[in-house]
């Protein structure tokens, strides 16, 4: 967050394209912070409350572009461009702050500042010789082991631990798993659709019959409205499902696949969205632009719901490997996100919207339909890869 807020500065101060590229890059390489998100809900929410969490971490992750789009053209119109970066920067410093105040550390290992040991966790015997050590501590000190920690202590700065060769390598290692692969396509092909109307909507706004000129960053209110319906469905039935599930079961217990089916209202919608999009689109009309937002609004519907699902079967599915999945989620969003803005327009110009996002949409359902052999098999490949998950972390 800081190497984000100071790339924030430098872009609102870049006198040049070279400039503000190098800081864009920047931006984005801090930016990726966000992939701890989902892996701090997962350490601070029960199994029961971690639907609703990441239905509302989602909903911010999916707005956040809508609301820029939106006032975005207004600022960078009235006040330039370069405004927009400080505005970012104001959101950064904020942002910034009240992470350092607010959000626990939950990687913070009380017992080990209690035995001052530095000896890196994840060996072959590492936990229980730890926990060997933590007893036998207790023991002989009795009442002389501190009861409180500083909040600076609580940081736990200066205690990494592992290589970082095995933590750069994770991230891939955890394309082993089969949820991650669903969780990965899934959510890059969600995003590769919300890329592609958010870059030709406004351009079709802006060209007759329609003619918005500087107004057609409206067009994201639909998304910004479909982003807001599907965080209040996944809110609201997310975590009914395991509790449900759970009701049914005589150990009482729910399965990580329970979750699963709440993805498929999300798939249709992030499907007939772009199928609705791309018709509108290839027959303009007076009236068409409701088409173009509407298609927008059930897609951005459709992203909000499905990462939600897909992020919670990850850390349910994988738990301490979940962040690492996390990661992978991150890359593909990323890649596609880039090279989406490179093809995209140029495709649709050429072979006129109908098709491309007839294949977008195709791909969404493809990549969606992949949660059926994770439901009903999911169980056996999480025991298949068990070893993985272990290896991974030295139990």
């Amino acid at each position: 967050m800081v190497f984000f807020t100071f790339a924030s500065v430098w872009c609102g101060l870049a006198s040049s394209f070279d400039s503000l590229l190098a800081a864009r890059a920047v931006q984005g390489m801090a930016g990726a912070v966000y992939t701890v998100a989902p892996t701090v809900i997962a350490e601070v929410f029960f199994l029961h409350e971690r639907g609703r969490a990441m239905a509302i971490y989602t909903a911010f992750l999916a707005g956040g572009p809508y609301v820029g789009g939106i006032s975005g053209s207004y600022i960078a119109s009235s006040l330039g461009y370069q405004y927009i970066f400080w505005i970012s920067t104001a959101f950064a410093v904020w942002s910034l702050l009240m992470q350092y105040l607010l959000v626990p550390e939950t990687l913070f290992d009380r017992e080990q500042q209690v035995l001052g040991d530095s000896t890196p966790l994840g060996g072959e015997d590492g936990i229980t010789q730890e926990k060997s050590q933590i007893s036998t501590v207790e023991r002989a000190a009795g009442s002389e082991v501190p009861a409180r920690y500083t909040y600076i202590q609580s940081l736990g700065f200066g205690r990494y631990r592992g290589d970082w060769l095995s933590h750069f390598l994770a991230p891939w290692l955890s394309l082993r798993l089969p949820g991650t692969w669903v969780v990965v396509l899934q959510y890059g092909a969600l995003v590769g659709g919300v890329v592609s109307t958010a870059t030709i909507g406004p351009m079709f706004l802006a060209a007759p019959p329609y003619l918005w000129h500087s107004n057609v960053g409206l067009f994201n209110l639909g998304g910004l409205v479909g982003v807001a319906i599907g965080a209040l469905f996944t809110f609201l039935t997310a975590d009914y499902m395991i509790k449900w599930r759970a009701k049914k079961e005589q150990h009482g217990f729910s399965e990580p696949e329970t979750r699963l089916p709440v993805l498929i209202p999300g798939i249709f919608l992030g499907t007939i969205g772009l199928w609705t999009f791309g018709f509108c689109a290839a027959n303009p009309s007076a009236h068409g632009w409701a088409g173009l937002v509407v298609g927008s609004g059930m897609h951005a519907a459709g992203l909000t719901m499905v990462p939600s699902i897909g992020f919670n079967y990850l850390i349910e599915a994988y738990g301490a490997l979940s962040g690492d999945c996390f990661t992978m989620t991150s890359v593909a969003r990323s890649v596609v996100g880039f090279a989406w803005t490179y093809f995209t327009a140029e495709w649709i110009m050429s072979a006129g919207p109908a098709l491309p996002f007839g294949i977008f949409g195709m791909l969404t359902t493809v990549f969606g339909l992949l949660a059926l052999p994770l439901y009903f098999f999911g169980k056996r490949s999480r025991i298949a890869t068990a070893g993985f998950v272990s290896e991974r972390h030295g139990f």
